[in-house]
Parts: structure tokens; C-alpha cells; sequence
């Protein structure tokens, strides 16, 4: 059922989040827009102005590497000045209430964490860009330390410990996906009986799969996003609104 205007959808939620006892949140780059997190994949979105590196090429290339850090250094102010925004406060208004046991997402700004959400509570599909880690034994860095030893040089640093390259923890076209998350965000759609799908287009597989996991094992779907997707048709309710708009109602309750 698609809401008609943004009112109506809104009391339509606020009933089902009353009356579920368990409600896990999927978000996507939507959650994130009004934060001044730009997204990937929209006309103007990154992906629009430079390719992305796929994972076998950061490995393989030196100058992909480095072409890599330069991008994520370019973007650096706009993922630290970001805070979080009426979705994720909303969510964790939830969260603190004892209605989400953890949240799921595809972003990798962070803002969850920052909105209130604990560490191990945030599955994150895709990683997260605020750190960095060594691909070979898995050493965490600072972006500080990055940055630092990327200026100096003007390359990429390779791990301090093992030797092998240091990427953004994020995931990477061509990376395997984290297995934990995977294993933790499939219990959780499984077990919920309601879902919200947040800001997300649900093209990328295979984490578009989990409304359709929920949906299956008997959850209410709600899809909360701009455009339409590919699974509003078994949605329980579409909210073709603003997100920021949507979910400010609950922020505090």
C-alpha cells in the first residue's frame, strides 16, 4: 500500500511501530542525504564523477591505491562534518526504547554510532569509512596516520605491521562481503516482525535480499524512500517522502 500523502503514512507507521515487538531498520545512502552525506549511484553522485576501484585493482596497483586515498581524503570534510540527522535520531529514539535490537545498514558514515546506537549494534554491510584497516592481517588504522604518511609521500602506506596495503574499511566491488554481518543481519530479518527499508534503492545484492527475507518469514515490510523500488509491491506501506520528514515525528518517543 502506497501512502497517499506523508501524514497518512506517517500514522500508518507510528500503528505499526506501536504494535510490533521487534523492529530491525535496513538504511541506505537516503538515511544520510540530508546530513550532506552524498550518495553513489543518483545523477551527481560520486559514482557519476569518478569510477569506483574495484577491490582486485586497489591490490593490484600502486597508482589505484593511491588514486583511492586521494578520493577519500577529498571528501574527508564532508564525512566530519556530518551529524546525524531526524532518521537515525528517530531510530535510535526506538533503539533506546527497547523496540530495535540493532540496526542494519549499507552506509559507511557512521552516523549511526553517532545518533546513539552502540558499536556492535550497527551492522554494517559495507563497512565504514571513518577508519582504515590493513587487508592483509586485519590491523586497524587511524585516518589520521593514513593521511599523514599519504602527504609525506604522496602514495598509500602499507600496513606497519605485515607489510600489505591499508584501505578505508569499507567493502569494495569485487570484496567478499563480511560474513559476520551476513550471518547477523539474516538472524535479525528472520526474527523481526516488522522491517523498515530506509533510504535504500534495494538494487545492491545481495544486501537487497532482506526485505524479502523478512517479508517471508512473516514480517510487516515497510519501504520509506524517495523512488520507487522493486519490492514496493509486497510492502506492507511505501512512503514516497522525505525521510527527515518521516521519521521526525518519532524522535524523542
Amino acid at each position: 500500500m502506497i501512502a497517499s500523502d506523508i501524514s497518512s503514512g506517517v500514522e500508518q507507521l507510528g500503528e505499526m511501530i506501536a504494535g510490533a515487538s521487534m523492529i530491525v531498520p535496513f538504511t541506505g545512502a537516503g538515511i544520510s542525504t540530508e546530513c550532506g552525506i552524498p550518495d553513489f549511484r543518483s545523477p551527481g553522485g560520486l559514482w557519476t564523477r569518478n569510477r569506483p576501484i574495484p577491490f582486485d585493482d586497489f591490490v593490484a596497483s600502486r597508482e589505484a591505491r593511491d588514486e583511492s586515498w586521494r578520493r577519500r581524503f577529498a571528501i574527508d570534510a564532508t564525512f566530519a562534518a556530518a551529524r546525524p540527522g531526524h532518521g537515525h535520531r528517530a531510530l535510535a529514539s526506538l533503539y533506546r526504547a527497547g523496540k530495535i535490537p540493532a540496526i542494519v545498514t549499507q552506509n559507511i558514515d557512521n552516523l549511526h554510532q553517532a545518533s546513539g546506537f552502540a558499536d556492535d549494534h550497527v551492522i554494517e554491510l559495507h563497512g565504514n569509512t571513518t577508519y582504515a584497516r590493513c587487508i592483509g592481517c586485519g590491523l586497524t588504522y587511524d585516518l589520521g596516520w593514513v593521511k599523514q604518511r599519504f602527504e609525506a609521500s604522496s602514495h598509500a602506506p602499507d600496513c606497519a605491521t605485515c607489510g600489505e596495503p591499508v584501505k578505508t574499511a569499507t567493502i569494495s566491488f569485487g570484496q567478499a562481503m563480511p560474513e559476520e554481518a551476513m550471518r547477523r543481519a539474516t538472524e535479525l530479518a528472520q526474527q523481526c516482525d516488522l522491517f523498515l527499508a530506509i533510504g535504500s534503492s534495494l538494487v545492491v545484492w545481495p544486501a537487497a535480499g532482506f526485505p524479502l527475507m523478512a517479508k517471508s518469514a512473516g514480517a510487516r515490510l515497510v519501504i520509506i524512500n524517495n523512488e520507487p523500488t522493486e519490492q514496493d509491491d509486497i510492502a506492507d506501506l511505501v512512503i514516497r517522502h522525505d525521510i527527515g520528514e518521516t521519521l521526525g515525528p518519532f524522535v524523542g518517543n
